[in-house]
């Protein structure tokens, strides 16, 4: 039999799991807000569905046939989390041991004023963001045991990768650097992520919780300061947070400052992060720059 992976919500994460399956001959189905979208996703062979807060799947039997493996990656909303709430009972009668991942966030630990944390810590989320997640880990976890379902959870911690990283962020011209002492921030590769997530598909712990981050956790100048190193330009000045103008959203993120341990994952699911700390992603990136730039003509 044919193994097939359906992705709510077919993100920047959940498409690099979603297109690795894909090559091993897996059967990809999965969701997208617009017909556009769902135009491309089916011109790389993924079958698409749209599905929205306030949209569920119309033919929600087509979708679910066949499927052996599930991915959540839609965040939580008002109403809770957006796939529960419209196809929570559709999920329920998946065959017994269906696996399902739920991307979640390490924002369910909330401030640990620089501590570690592992999975074992008790969930304190500082914000409503955090508070939603964590409701919905637990009703993934909940649906889980009542029907039989493998359910695990990953908590994702700041991420970066193509297209979405300090490197463009400089490039922008959008880079600062806001100082918070002591502030770190814990962060993770998107291939890193799509590896973790592989792995557990491969030897499932029904129930477990992983935090998937790298080894580094850093303070948020110090990114911005080493991809202008690679860069070949002069950092921005730096700016203390007490003063800096930030949004309400940006603001938020320096609510929470902790270190997440991510043994876990490496002991057990064998999990060998191809960028351990953010210099080494960076580079990664910045290596893929200059050779898309190479092939383009650019001059460096």
């Amino acid at each position: 039999m044919t193994n097939k992976l359906f992705c709510f919500g077919m993100g920047f994460s959940a498409r690099l799991v979603a297109d690795a399956l894909h090559e091993d001959g897996w059967k990809i189905a999965g969701t997208t807000r617009s017909p556009d979208k769902a135009a491309l996703l089916r011109s790389h062979g993924i079958e698409p569905f749209i599905f929205a807060d306030d949209q569920p799947i119309e033919d929600i039997r087509a979708a679910l046939k066949g499927v052996t493996h599930v991915l959540i990656s839609a965040p939580p909303g008002g109403m809770g989390d957006p796939v529960i709430h419209h196809h929570g009972s559709d999920l329920a009668i998946l065959p017994e041991g269906t696996w399902i991942g739920y991307l979640s966030t390490t924002g369910v630990y909330g401030d640990r004023d620089g501590g570690e944390v592992t999975e074992d810590d008790e969930l304190l989320p500082s914000g409503k963001r955090g508070r939603r997640r964590v409701a919905a880990e637990k009703a993934w976890f909940d649906l889980g045991r009542r029907h039989g379902l493998c359910v695990q959870s990953f908590r994702l911690a700041g991420i970066y990768g193509p297209g979405r990283n300090a490197l463009e962020t400089v490039k922008s011209g959008r880079a600062r650097r806001i100082v918070k002492p002591g502030q770190v921030f814990s962060r993770i590769h998107v291939h890193d992520i799509a590896q973790t997530v592989l792995a557990s598909i491969k030897q499932p712990n029904c129930g477990a919780a992983y935090n998937v981050c790298d080894d580094d956790a850093a303070p948020p100048q110090d990114v911005i300061a080493h991809a202008c190193g690679l860069l070949g330009v002069d950092p921005p000045a730096e700016q203390d947070f007490a003063s800096a103008t930030l949004s309400p959203m940006a603001a938020s993120f320096y609510e929470d400052n902790k270190r997440v341990v991510n043994t876990r994952i490496k002991q057990e699911l064998g999990v060998k992060l191809r960028y351990p700390d953010y210099q080494a992603g960076l580079l990664a990136l910045y290596d893929q720059l200059l050779a898309k730039n190479t092939a383009n003509g650019d001059a460096d």
